[in-house]
């Protein structure tokens, strides 16, 4: 079966395109947003709000976004996240990209689909590289949704990176959602 979240184009334009309708949008602090699947219109709203870097967990064939970004002078990176199969990689990855812009400076996008894996890796950013607080991050990630076993063991496996690398004892203060019957 197809993975669902795999789009090649982004949403097409609508008149009810504005950030109020844009899926779980959530703006993490100051400096870091994560949504869904933003639309060109939507992308103009956020480059109004400040945004300048826009993260896109998308696998696929990602050129509509890239023009959309392009006209609107917004700098693209694309991490390809496979929805069964995160990896540590892919988060090293997004965290070089987003220490390299300076997300305590410069307003950040992370999207993906339904901002499941844009939430998983902004609560990760947050929590592993600028020190939030687990808890005040766990609330915004589950506010989105609750990670499921891969996803679970996923974070887990960044965290663990993370505290080995920085001598620190960050820990996810929640188990992973039971799996669907």
């Amino acid at each position: 079966m197809a993975d669902p979240s795999v789009h090649n184009n982004a949403e097409q334009d609508t008149a009810a395109d504005t950030l109020a309708n844009l899926t779980n949008l959530q703006r993490n602090n100051a400096y870091l947003f994560s949504s869904g699947l933003p639309s060109a219109q939507q992308l103009k709203a956020l480059k109004e709000e400040g945004v300048t870097h826009v993260v896109d967990l998308i696998p696929g064939n990602r050129v509509n976004e890239i023009l959309a970004t392009a006209q609107l002078n917004l700098e693209y990176f694309n991490v390809p996240v496979d929805w069964e199969a995160p990896t540590l990689a892919n988060f090293l990855n997004y965290a070089a990209f987003m220490q390299r812009v300076d997300a305590t400076d410069e307003k950040v996008l992370t999207h993906c689909k339904l901002n499941w894996r844009g939430a998983s890796f902004t609560y990760l950013y947050r929590v592993a590289i600028l020190g939030e607080s687990e808890e005040k991050a766990k609330q915004d990630l589950m506010a989105i949704w609750h990670p499921n076993p891969t996803w679970h063991a996923f974070m887990s496996e960044v965290v663990a990176h993370y505290n080995a690398l920085q001598g620190t004892s960050v820990s996810m203060s929640f188990a992973p959602a039971p799996l669907e019957s």
